[in-house]
């Protein structure tokens, strides 16, 4: 059996966890840069009143993108039903919601429903004395 010393893997653990963090900071600051960046393209694509501009380092293009939601679930839910609308809806369960039924009610099981479950680890830092 092998074996393994859990204050070498928890601080190893732990240095990995801050540079990801570390990684993750230096991620958002070059998407907001990224940003500043599209919103200068767009501008320019306004400004030209173009989809498309073609350049030597690739090709920029311009696309209007919907998003949808609503301030009144109960009035869209009538909606949905009132038409048949299912489809407008994700196909997902909330999983805290559905935890927390299942345990205020366990011999109400939705047919079909799937569930897995699995241990994590997580790691504190030693509190400093």
């Amino acid at each position: 059996m092998t074996e393994y010393n859990p204050d070498v893997l928890a601080g190893t653990y732990i240095r990995m966890r801050t540079r990801i963090a570390e990684l993750e900071q230096q991620i958002t600051e070059i998407k907001l840069q990224q940003q500043v960046v599209t919103d200068k393209l767009l501008a320019l694509c306004n400004e030209q009143g173009a989809n498309t501009i073609s350049t030597d380092e690739g090709t920029v293009s311009r696309r209007l993108q919907s998003s949808y939601w609503t301030s009144d679930w109960e009035s869209f839910y009538q909606f949905v039903d009132e038409h048949s609308a299912c489809h407008l809806l994700e196909k997902r369960i909330h999983n805290g919601n559905m935890k927390e039924f299942l345990e205020a009610n366990p011999d109400a099981i939705p047919a079909g429903l799937q569930a897995s479950q699995k241990y994590v680890i997580h790691v504190r830092k030693p509190t400093k004395k």
